[in-house]
């Protein structure tokens, strides 16, 4: 079988597919597993240095799905659109609730480069020192690397998955280079997954991150080609405000109207929404006549 050959130059208005090599490919031999999770990651991170692809809003899109990841694992019900609902709504004094907080945990993860002070403000659940110990707790190749900070985190925290797969993903981060980090385990491990431990868990963490890493390349595409849409029709919206608008969502998985204080009033911000979405630029995300939320 012969595969079509794919750079990352090859159209810089399309953004390349992972390899079909990688996506089809079938194997439970070790180091097949391990060399398909390289090559995912690699990939990803060509990915993840594409200037047209909106890495802010990328990032948010992972951490929700991070997010519903670690709410299902703790029993809790709440899924995207409710952890939308909480963050976005969430007023000054006000408490997001256990789902909301675990949301808040990894949006404020992805927003600054992978530190001991970002992660401890991320989730202030442990101190600094005790961070900077489960980073160091993974040696050697990125994976390997953070399926030690998994195992060393629920070794300590059997049942603190959020912080187990945040510090995991960090350490991931870490080794890769990415500032900030890439929510990618958390989504791919499920429950079976975290009662493993040294290779067992080593090989579940590759087939995570290559499954992950092949989802987010997918969204990268669809939010390239979104993005690309809102700007063409920028030039079209008059609302004075709009540039500042637009750039919200850019970089925001939802956005409410009152969000958008550049147009001077709710009224004018839930028109603009409207505009945007009778031009094809942004999507209606929860289905109701009011609380109306949107992104791309």
């Amino acid at each position: 079988m012969t595969y079509a050959r794919l750079t990352i130059e090859d159209d810089t208005s399309i953004l390349p597919r992972m390899p079909s090599w990688v996506t089809s490919a079938r194997t439970e031999a070790p180091e097949d597993v391990a060399f398909l999770s390289g090559a995912a990651l690699s990939h990803l991170d060509l990915v993840l240095t594409r200037e047209d692809v909106p890495q802010t809003l990328l990032r948010e899109r992972l951490a929700l799905r991070a997010a519903e990841a670690c709410v299902a694992l703790s029993g809790r019900p709440e899924r995207a659109g409710e952890l939308r609902d909480a963050a976005a709504f969430l007023q000054p004094g006000d408490q997001a609730g256990p789902a909301g907080e675990v949301y808040l945990s990894w949006r404020r993860a992805v927003e600054h480069p992978v530190s001991i002070k970002g992660l401890h403000r991320a989730l202030p659940v442990a101190s600094p020192d005790q961070i900077a110990a489960w980073l160091d707790a993974g040696k050697g190749s990125p994976v390997p690397r953070a399926a030690a900070v998994l195992q060393t985190v629920l070794e300590e925290r059997p049942r603190d998955h959020m912080s187990a797969l945040l510090f995991s993903d960090a350490a991931l981060a870490q080794a890769l280079g990415w500032d900030p980090l890439v929510p990618l385990l958390a989504g791919g491990l499920n429950p079976r997954d975290l009662r493993k431990t040294g290779e067992e868990l080593r090989l579940a963490c590759c087939r995570a991150v290559t499954t992950s890493a092949v989802e987010a390349t997918g969204l990268a595409a669809d939010l390239t080609r979104r993005a690309t849409r809102l700007r063409a029709v920028r030039p079209k919206l008059r609302a004075k405000g709009a540039r500042e608008a637009v750039t919200l969502f850019l970089t925001r998985d939802a956005v409410a109207p009152s969000a958008l204080a550049s147009l001077n009033s709710d009224r004018a911000a839930r028109r603009f929404c409207d505009r945007l979405v009778e031009l094809g630029a942004v999507r209606e995300l929860t289905g109701r006549d009011t609380f109306r939320l949107y992104g791309m």
